[in-house]
């Protein structure tokens, strides 16, 4: 009865239904993984110690991606098997292998050529197998089909930036995993309107994952980093999202988003990509330093400089991420040069924004301070 029932189901026909109960299946995985978790982390001593470029002082176990990890790969293999989609199958083999590697640098610490080998292996076996790849730059300078190779090397290229990217911005309390979670679910709505059923369920699947992990990320008492472990599963979903959905358009000239895709995956991943075009033209420009040498230059950590907490840090730059996707979707109908443009420009500005009314502020009391000192010596 049970096997007549799964050969006559159709998913796409109850796609809502479908995705709602991804989401809160791996919700519920999620949440009920984080106390074992926690045990096993206190028990076996694997916690972070903080050192000089710690935004805490406590040490903090550091296994909360292995709950997103469990979380995605049992929903992702389920959801494979009803969507009959091979899909699945590839990314759940990504996130797996990325995830022993990111498992093992956060416990015995691995070498970052170790790792840009296994992130390389990893995005170029999903480009070549599932043939995910960025077929132009939707006429950006004026390129509309790259030659099969160099769209290859190109989308590889992509994932490997996307994940190095978002591994970077996991430096306060609760950034990462909200930043992930609001990208997963705009994608995934993106996914649902334009008829990508399986690419949509991952990302419902991954948000319900991350709600408990900034559960504990945010918590004062019983904190839980994401470590590699999460960050480099998290960090490839992310860049799979982009690419899939600029393909997709790509390939659909009736697509609502035949000429803005690339846009708008630009501006769901904002933050993250601007911090680290930013931190590497510091590190090379003004540090004269290696690119890959750890510092505190950050976004993130210079909000926190201006006296805002964790929770404000990430409050601050979530709400600037969600003005540069709302931009992106109000620029959707004009030309893509000015599009880009625009988007860079504004959403630059957007987050400069906070240091320029602290400036604004400091120069303010400077002013009255030498008034009122003007006013006593009379």
């Amino acid at each position: 009865m049970i096997k007549t029932i799964l050969d006559n189901f159709n998913c796409a026909e109850y796609i809502e239904p479908f995705l709602l109960c991804t989401f809160i299946l791996a919700l519920i995985i999620s949440y009920s993984s984080f106390a074992p978790l926690m045990y096993v982390a206190i028990k076996k001593q694997l916690v972070d110690v903080p050192d000089s470029r710690s935004e805490h002082s406590k040490i903090v176990p550091t296994l909360g991606g292995v709950s997103v990890f469990i979380s995605l790969v049992l929903v992702m293999s389920l959801a494979g098997a009803l969507l009959n989609s091979r899909m699945f199958l590839i990314l759940t083999g990504g996130t797996t292998m990325l995830f022993f590697l990111g498992l093992k640098d956060d416990l015995i610490v691995l070498s970052p050529k170790k790792k840009f080998l296994g992130q390389l292996l990893v995005s170029f076996l999903l480009v070549i197998i599932t043939d995910t790849r960025l077929i132009g730059f939707s006429n950006i300078f004026s390129v509309v089909e790259l030659p099969y190779v160099v769209s290859v090397l190109f989308t590889v290229f992509v994932f490997i930036l996307i994940i190095n990217a978002y591994n970077l911005i996991d430096g306060v309390d609760g950034l990462a995993g909200s930043v992930a979670l609001c990208a997963a679910i705009v994608f995934g709505v993106l996914f649902y309107q334009t008829g990508n059923n399986d690419a949509a369920t991952v990302a419902f699947i991954l948000a319900g994952a991350l709600i408990p992990f900034l559960r504990v990320n945010f918590s004062s008492k019983r904190k839980m980093f994401m470590g590699d472990t999460g960050s480099m599963i998290i960090g490839f979903l992310l860049a799979f999202f982009a690419v899939r959905f600029i393909a997709d358009s790509q390939v659909n000239e009736t697509s609502i988003y035949y000429n803005s895709a690339p846009v708008i995956s630009i501006a769901v991943l904002f933050f993250p990509l601007l911090d680290t075009l930013r931190i590497f033209i510091i590190r090379i420009f003004v540090l004269k330093t290696s690119p890959f040498q750890a510092d505190k230059n950050h976004i993130h950590h210079h909000l926190v400089k201006l006296g805002l907490n964790h929770k404000k840090t990430t409050a601050v730059v979530v709400l600037i991420n969600a003005l540069v996707i709302v931009i992106a979707f109000m620029l959707v109908n004009i030309e893509i040069h000015f599009q880009l443009a625009l988007l860079i420009v504004l959403g630059t500005m957007l987050f400069t924004l906070p240091f320029a009314i602290k400036a604004k502020r400091r120069v303010t009391i400077k002013k009255v301070v030498a008034k009122k000192q003007q006013l006593d010596s009379v």
